[in-house]
């Protein structure tokens, strides 16, 4: 078995100051964790196992591949966009210019700013990676290295962690802890993946709970302020007009002001669309999952009808639809309920998915 990082391999990665060197040796890290807790229960996958592959996807963002292209391509099909762009004609043909469409679609290139936007979404998806592996990656280094010694795992997980619910508290992490330790040592095949499942889940609430903010930062690409919108226009459509001409515009009921603000809102919700549509893909061995669709997936024998009562519970507030996997996709991925349905079904029906513990390319 391959060498399992230690709580100061975790201290060294995250202080590596390079997002995408420090994401690969991130992706690396959970790989070897994942196969250490693995190789003590049976080769169920753990959380670790899926963020191994979720924390390389992340590195395609990070690295910004395609990102900004996406973004500049996409801008271009919002049917709200090009609408405000008819207005904004409008309005400057009532003042006796020609509105250039040309010059109406750099304006929201430059207002929307495909490469600042795929900057901010690259930035805050290296935060959230890094933030998870801080504390997650590093509380299954400290559960390895006690097992590896014979020390109580539990108790050296419990004593660094701080009491209460997430995101701030890590009662979550403890409670997680606790059963992967007794997937550990339980001899009924069934109760061991019950008990893996539970950590799983215990540990993905927690995680997506601390990155909500992250994720909708992500998700939320800036655009330029109205005031710099509305001065690159009046400079584009306006130059070498009399200032009386141009002064109209600013002064009169605030033509333009409403315009500025329809454009931008409309340049947002496109943004938002295509952001979500890149992070909503998730390549695992098996191919391209779609976070947006339904997963699909065979529940593995032992976990169909689950007996624990803490499991039951916890999957009577994730899962909306317990017994299948209809309604899992998450069409929004800004929303938290949608993410922990498509994320356990997911961890259920992959559970016993062999070809997960292997490592990812690049890794």
């Amino acid at each position: 078995m391959a060498r399992v990082p230690s709580p100061d391999d975790v201290e060294a990665i995250c202080r590596d100051p390079d997002p995408v060197v420090r994401n690969r040796r991130i992706t690396r890290a959970y790989h070897e964790l994942s196969a250490g807790l693995a190789a003590r229960t049976g080769a169920a996958a753990n959380w670790c196992t899926f963020a191994t592959w979720a924390s390389r996807q992340a590195g395609q963002t990070i690295r910004g591949e395609d990102l900004a292209r996406a973004i500049e391509a996409g801008l271009g099909g919002a049917e709200e966009i090009g609408d405000a762009l008819a207005r904004l004609g409008e309005l400057a043909r009532a003042l006796g210019r020609v509105a250039d469409r040309d010059v109406l679609v750099a304006t929201v290139r430059d207002a929307a700013s495909p490469v600042r936007a795929a900057e901010r979404a690259s930035e805050a998806v290296a935060c959230g990676n890094l933030k998870v592996f801080d504390e997650i990656g590093r509380v299954f280094a400290h559960f390895d290295a006690a097992l590896a010694t014979g020390a109580d795992g539990v108790a050296r997980v419990a004593a660094q962690l701080r009491p209460g619910p997430s995101p701030e508290g890590q009662d979550l992490l403890r409670e997680a802890f606790a059963c992967y330790d007794r997937a550990i040592t339980r001899v009924d095949p069934r109760s061991s993946a019950e008990q893996m499942l539970l950590a799983n889940l215990r540990i993905g609430l927690h995680e997506q709970t601390r990155l909500q903010p992250d994720i909708m930062s992500a998700l939320d690409a800036t655009v330029a302020d109205p005031r710099e919108v509305k001065a690159r226009l009046l400079a584009r459509l306006f130059a070498g007009t009399p200032r009386r001409v141009s002064g109209a515009l600013v002064e009169d009921g605030g033509r333009l002001d409403d315009v500025v603000q329809r454009l931008l809102a409309a340049t947002r919700r496109r943004l938002r669309e295509i952001l979500t549509e890149h992070f909503m893909t998730l390549e695992l061995p098996e191919g391209r999952v779609r976070l947006g669709v339904d997963v699909l997936g065979v529940c593995p024998p032992h976990l169909l009808r689950p007996q624990d009562a803490e499991l039951c519970e916890l999957l009577a507030r994730v899962d909306p639809a317990p017994g299948t996997t209809l309604g899992s996709g998450a069409r929004d991925w800004g929303d938290l309920g949608q993410r922990m349905h498509f994320i356990t079904e997911l961890f259920r029906t992959r559970q016993e998915d062999a070809a997960l513990l292997g490592p990812p390319p690049e890794v």
